[in-house]
Parts: structure tokens; sequence; C-alpha cells
């Protein structure tokens, strides 16, 4: 997995490119600034906007090539932000310490999916709200992003059995047009939720 997106961001160029991704920045535009903890954050485009905000962000990723490039654009934009390299299971999280944690396009295989979940639920707050978008397993076969590989893509139900603890704020599958660096372009087919921790 490192070595996979150490190689995928070593371009100079922005894979995902430079704004937030649309549904993050809604879902965050909705709630008052605090603690935001983002997984798998990449080159930065989420945690710079975050931070811009006032939020008080930590981004987690497994490549150190994307922590240089989104460091490298937080000084462009003036913001400052705390960013962490390493395997989501490994890095240490706080618990019951975040007041948003998200998860934006990351796709493993189901046990790790349902992992990571667990972990990001269990870094919020009472009261705190995760907010993910994914490529649905109806994206398989589009070539305007994500993994090919129908184990990693996302269902309704998928979200429904990993966060029932949560109240469900949004919960949709829905087909658009991305338009996000060269790394997603084009139509595809996402699942989109929002919920809030209630114990």
């Amino acid at each position: 997995m490192k070595e996979f997106w150490n190689n995928r961001y070593t371009d100079e160029k922005f894979v995902f490119g430079f704004n937030p991704n649309k549904f993050f920045k809604a879902q965050l535009d909705l709630l008052p600034t605090g603690k935001l903890l983002l997984f798998g954050e990449g080159e930065g485009r989420n945690a710079v906007y975050a931070a811009s905000e006032g939020w008080d962000t930590l981004a987690l990723d497994w490549s150190e090539k994307a922590k240089e490039k989104a460091l490298m654009f937080a000084r462009k934009n003036n913001v400052l932000f705390r960013y962490e390299v390493g395997s989501f299971f490994d890095i240490p999280v706080e618990h019951d310490s975040f007041d948003a944690a998200a998860l934006i396009y990351i796709h493993l295989k189901e046990e790790d999916r349902e992992l990571l979940h667990k972990k990001a639920v269990t870094s919020l707050k009472v009261g705190g709200t995760l907010i993910l978008e994914a490529f649905d397993k109806e994206q398989l076969g589009r070539t305007s992003g994500g993994p090919q590989d129908i184990e990693q893509l996302y269902s309704l139900e998928n979200i429904v059995n990993d966060f029932q603890d949560l109240e469900f704020k949004y919960f949709a599958k829905e087909t658009l047009q991305l338009d996000e660096g060269n790394g997603h372009v084009g139509e595809a087919c996402v699942v989109r939720f929002s919920g809030i921790k209630q114990k």
C-alpha cells in the first residue's frame, strides 16, 4: 500500500486536484469548527480547506510523498495541520477526541474496511460527525476512478452494517460527474454518508 501510493504521488501534479471533495466540504460547512481527523488525506486538498476554515486538523496517510506535497500546499495557503504517515491501523489515534472524521475514497478489503470504520467511530466524541464518500460497486468497469476490485467497492449495505451505532444524517447512492484532478474524472457511482455518534 505504501509503495503504491508513493508511486502515485511522485508526479509534481496533484492527482486529485487542489479543491476539497464537494461532499466533504458541504458536510463540514454545516458543523461548528473543532478537531478533525482525515484518513487517507493524500496531497492535502481536504486538510488545507478545513484548516483554512479554523479546524484543528490531523491528517493520516500511507505515503511520505503525499505528506511532502500536502505540507507544501499548506505553506502556499498559509495554514497549518498535523500529518502522520503509516498504516491507519498502527498510528495511534485518541478515542472520543474528534468532533469530525472523514473517509474520502478509501478502498480496502472488507475486513480492513470494517476495522478502519471502527477506528474512525471510536475516534469521535459523542455528538461527533463522520463523513464518507466512496465508489459504489456499480463503479466497476467505469474509468472515472477507483479500484477495479469488487471487494474494495462499497454498497449501501456496507454502510448500514459498519455504522449501525451512528444516527444517519445523509445516506445515498448517487451517480454524478467527478472533476477532481486527473484522478477522478467523469461519470461515477458513489456512496455518500454522514452520521452522528450517539454514545
